[in-house]
């Protein structure tokens, strides 16, 4: 086949992925659907995401969703949790980017499962890491009491919220918020620990509802007097402005959100170079890769290439260790260093390495690589395909396990911002290496292509074979074939399940999944809001292997 043939084959296998994530997309913003939004204008009350529409500025791509997948085919038993029932992105509001957090009333009137506490904490870390505005359109129910065990008592359920918040503001992170419609129990102390509250007539705010205060105290109050717009602005001075509906509601929010004075940017942002253009055709990234996870090679610096500015890439080391290519170019105008996993086969000095394969040497210049980014405060870019650690007998002696560590104490205690990007696949202790989720990455995204375990449904299949068929033996049973190829089957399909970038993002592994022509553009908005951060003036290493 020319390789022509072979573009056009990989296109219209592209085409197929982005028109089903185009279709997975437009079901998820119908949040709890169209009878739902309608109950919800029938209050005289927005959408979360009609009302995102009209807080941010009127510009192209003002408002970039992040955990879109949220709670993906998760709680069918509750009928499910489209995005999470929570919409959370950077929005442009007066040309500055915030963070927006905006809970979904047509999903359980708003309610917090724990996928909804878990994507919000995950909104603010980011804000925090990022010391990015932060704006809350508060419209929730408060814990969805049958999973109430899931989402209350552990260190990353409910509470961060609030723990977060108060982070944030000692940082002086500026955070406001708009009651539009219920705030109850505890969710009532987010948004009273913000810098300015607004509320709008007909909304509740109260730690305990009427039918709650009767059965608590017999005390008959309705839901106005006992914690309405009204109450809380004449009486008890909780709300800062009280505003008929959400229209002015969201007007008052742009206004206050002007009155903040903009933050130095980082020493690195300074440099940005205005008028960047990228390099190639950000389509043609749907040539160069894979569609089915890095099951072909390819050559990532085409990658680079289509993803950077047009000027130089210097290339780190570039015969040495040539499973990883390392280097530095400019994104957005901003100067970036770039650690990919080089997919295609290296043939040199008589021997081949696998593309996708961390060798030794290739941790050792990726490692001094990343300390040099943080030597020279610039962030980096991590583009994984990546199938894990070089293993056997060769790979043990030449001290894998101890370049490897090395690899993982420099990414670990970088502190220079870092962006990931999966490309396709991302296996095992090479996903950590490259800056894996565990590893606090300011971002991190996944193509559809993407596929994220600890090895592949294959591998992992035959794993478990072997000790099932040990097990057996052990017990003098005999190994039935037959049944062992069934089970082959059962444990390769389930793998295959949970490879799928959309298991992923549903679980919050991944910050959004993007299609190949979109990357490029949310790695600068990315490196924009990374911008609002200063870079700590110390590198420490602890115990560095040698």
């Amino acid at each position: 086949m020319t390789r022509a043939g072979t573009t056009t084959n990989a296109a219209a296998t592209w085409e197929a992925a982005l028109e089903l994530l185009a279709e997975q997309r437009a079901a998820i913003a119908l949040g709890g659907g169209e009878r739902a939004a309608e109950r919800q204008h029938a209050k005289g009350r927005l959408t979360a995401r009609e009302r995102i529409a009209r807080l941010v500025d009127d510009v192209p791509d003002a408002f970039r969703e992040l955990m879109t997948f949220a709670g993906w085919e998760m709680y069918p038993e509750a009928g499910g949790a489209p995005c999470g029932g929570v919409v959370t992105g950077l929005g442009r509001i007066h040309g500055r980017d915030w963070m927006i957090i905006a809970n979904d009333a047509t999903v359980k009137a708003g309610a917090f499962f724990p996928v909804t506490a878990k994507k919000v904490i995950r909104a603010q870390t980011i804000a925090l890491e990022n010391r990015l505005p932060t704006v809350y359109l508060v419209d929730s129910a408060g814990v969805y009491l049958p999973m109430q065990d899931e989402i209350f008592p552990d260190q990353d359920d409910f509470g961060r919220v609030f723990y977060l918040n108060a982070r944030m503001s000692a940082l002086g992170v500026p955070q406001l918020a708009a009651i539009m419609g219920n705030c109850v129990a505890g969710g009532a102390y987010l948004p009273v620990m913000c810098d300015k509250l607004v509320m709008t007539d007909g909304s509740g705010l109260y730690l305990a509802g009427p039918a709650l205060v009767k059965a608590a105290i017999g005390q008959d109050v309705d839901s106005e007097e006992l914690g309405g717009a009204a109450m809380h602005a004449e009486v008890s001075g909780t709300v800062d402005y009280r505003e008929p509906d959400d229209e002015a509601a969201l007007a008052r929010l742009r206004s206050l959100a002007a009155g903040y004075a903009r933050p130095d940017a980082a020493p690195w942002a300074r440099d940005r170079r205005e008028g960047a253009r990228a390099t190639g055709d950000q389509a043609a990234l749907e040539a160069i890769l894979p569609v089915d996870g890095g099951s072909r090679a390819y050559e990532v610096r085409d990658v680079i290439a289509s993803l950077l500015d047009e000027g130089p890439f210097d290339e780190y080391k570039a015969e040495y260790g040539e499973t990883i290519v390392c280097g530095t170019g400019r994104l957005g105008g901003y100067p970036v260093g770039v650690v990919a996993n080089q997919k295609r086969v290296i043939r040199k000095q008589g021997r081949i390495e696998i593309g996708g394969v961390i060798y030794g040497d290739a941790a050792d210049k990726a490692a001094r690589f990343v300390l040099n980014c943080n030597q020279a405060g610039v962030p980096i870019v991590f583009l994984h395909d990546v199938n894990g650690f070089m293993v056997g007998r060769d790979s043990e002696r030449d001290g894998i396990i101890r370049r490897g560590a090395k690899l993982v104490n420099a990414v670990s205690n970088s502190v220079v911002p870092r962006i990931s990007v999966i490309l396709g696949g991302s296996y095992g202790a090479g996903h950590y290496a490259m800056s894996g989720k565990a590893f606090a990455p300011r971002f991190i995204f996944a193509l559809p292509s993407a596929r994220y375990a600890v090895m592949g449904g294959q591998q992992a299949a035959s794993t478990l074979l072997d000790v099932q068929a040990a097990q057996l033996r052990r017990q003098g049973r005999e190994v039935d074939a037959e049944a062992l190829e069934e089970l082959r089957r059962e444990v390769a399909a389930r793998y295959d399940a949970a490879l799928d970038v959309r298991y992923a993002a549903a679980r919050l592994w991944v910050d959004e999944v993007i299609a190949p022509r979109e990357l490029r553009s949310a790695l600068v908005r990315a490196l924009e809001a990374c911008a609002h951060a200063p870079v700590p003036a110390t590198f420490p290493l602890g115990v560095f292997q040698v």
